[in-house]
């Protein structure tokens, strides 16, 4: 048999496992009247031994900040009961700014959650999706979360499907 004609074993190229995690975080904003905003942070993580594998309690910190700052006015937040929202810091956090106040979703209640409906809209996105590096899945993450902020009937449908209001504050 000649050799141009005899059969090899099709080779794939694997590539090992990343040493990063990609963690987000994002506020679904909605105020009366207004365009429903949504506020993200995304942060990679170096999986190293020791080293922290998703947000702080600092982080959510920051993120209810930069949400203050860009929404300019007072906060009311919906928190699911991740241990790191009921941490100690951040519970003393919102105990001392006047600006921000918190309500805690049931136990178990992502139905009610706003931003799981998000996640679900980048889940769809990125379904089936093999990433040749972290960058691109990094990359994609951010082009859809970006997509979804320059949507606001999106981010208003997330609200829609968890059946909750918003109830426009009473003047004095």
């Amino acid at each position: 048999m000649p050799a141009e004609l005899r059969w090899s074993r099709p080779r794939h190229r694997r590539r090992g496992r990343s040493r990063r995690r990609t963690s987000v975080a994002a506020l679904c904003c909605y105020k009366p009247g207004e365009k429903s905003r949504l506020i993200h942070r995304p942060r990679t993580h170096l999986l190293l031994k020791g080293a922290r594998k998703s947000f702080s309690w600092q982080d959510y910190r920051d993120l209810l900040v930069r949400a203050h700052i860009q929404l300019g006015g007072p906060i009311v937040v919906l928190w699911d009961n991740l241990n790191t929202h009921l941490a100690a810091g951040l519970k003393r956090y919102e105990a001392e700014h006047d600006w921000l106040t918190t309500v805690r979703l049931p136990a178990y209640a992502p139905d009610l959650n706003p931003v799981e409906a998000v996640w679900s809209l980048v889940r769809r996105a990125t379904a089936n999706t093999a990433f040749a590096t972290p960058d691109d899945l990094d990359r994609t993450l951010r082009r859809e979360l970006r997509r979804i902020q320059l949507r606001p009937r999106l981010i208003n449908g997330c609200l829609t499907a968890t059946g909750l209001t918003l109830i426009p504050p009473t003047p004095p």
